[in-house]
């Protein structure tokens, strides 16, 4: 399930492949990167935050580099929506401004930016770049050894291929690809709230974030990256169990806010730098959540069946018995 504690280890993944070195090639698999060609650009950076990718470049100095796109996602026609779409992958709140109208200074479809680099003008500046990309719920970068068979998924689902001397970096499925400035990630990622795994955490500031929202229910606020940026469906369900919360209880019944919000930062933290995502404290197949994906098994507390249910645009397993209405 890629939460915010998958992304962190992907862009550890990614550091440890092609940190400090110089791109031998790239191939952009969608529609308009199609054409951009990093060879020669160098990754000095791969960091994460909440759920979004940044891969950091810098373009070479000499002229055998081009850039040959805009900042683009690779389904959009318009240079902006990666940032609209972006905003919309961490779930805004129906009365929250909106995120998704077009700037006023936005370009017309198919249009370039007014700041965007011709041809070859990025190698040329030496600016720095960055490659966002996002994973929603399927996406997933693998790294391989030169001349390692890649396995990890069917070939039609790669959208992007970077290669350096020691490492080839594929990007499966990935959603929101945008090569944009550096400068301006914050158009892509500034809206997210504090990051449960980010340099930035700050917990007060996501209790006030929720707080904020009181009629809305807790499933759905904790999900909301705008007020904490990390937590997915997974943990939202755990974590809520653990508080014996149920998940549609409103954000101003919430008992203790800043234990929910402490509790979930400390479960993914103890998730970082593995795969196997657990709860419970134990690794073992079919023991690592309370009442996620449990939906009919008893209650490892009580023995009630966990339920699940929709809740908003997801599905919530909960205990009905550990977890009462309020």
């Amino acid at each position: 399930m890629p939460e915010g504690d998958t992304v962190w280890n992907t862009a550890r993944v990614l550091q440890r492949a092609l940190a400090g070195a110089r791109l031998t090639g790239s191939d952009f698999r969608v529609p308009q990167l199609a054409a951009t060609d990093l060879t020669g650009w160098t990754v000095h950076e791969s960091a994460s935050r909440g759920k979004h990718l940044l891969l950091r470049l810098t373009a070479p100095t000499d002229a055998a580099a081009t850039q040959t796109t805009d900042t683009a996602r690779a389904d959009a026609p318009r240079a902006d929506t990666a940032r609209a779409d972006a905003a919309r992958a961490d779930a805004p709140r129906a009365d929250a401004p909106r995120t998704d109208a077009p700037r006023a200074d936005a370009p017309r479809t198919g249009a370039a930016r007014a700041d965007a680099p011709p041809a070859g003008a990025a190698a040329a500046s030496g600016r720095d770049w960055t490659l966002h990309s996002h994973l929603r719920m399927d996406g997933a970068w693998r790294a391989y050894a030169p001349g390692e068979r890649w396995a990890a998924r069917p070939a039609h689902l790669i959208r992007v291929v970077l290669r350096s001397p020691g490492a080839v970096a594929v990007g499966y499925h990935l959603h929101e690809l945008a090569l944009i400035p550096t400068a301006e990630e914050e158009s892509l990622v500034g809206h997210l709230g504090p990051d449960l795994l980010g340099p930035d955490w700050d917990p007060d500031e996501a209790v006030r974030r929720l707080a904020a929202h009181p009629d809305e229910t807790i499933g759905e606020a904790l999900l909301d990256q705008r007020n904490l940026a990390g937590v997915g469906n997974l943990y939202k369900c755990e974590v809520l169990f653990l508080r014996g919360v149920s998940p549609w209880t409103p954000v101003r019944a919430v008992p203790d806010l800043a234990g929910t919000v402490g509790l979930a930062q400390r479960l993914l933290a103890a998730n970082r730098g593995r795969w196997t995502q657990s709860t419970t404290g134990s690794l073992h197949r079919g023991q690592t959540s309370y009442v996620y994906g449990r939906r009919a098994q008893p209650c490892r507390r009580c023995g009630t069946a966990i339920r699940k249910e929709e809740l908003g645009e997801r599905v919530t397993y909960w205990c009905p018995a550990c977890q009462p209405d309020r």
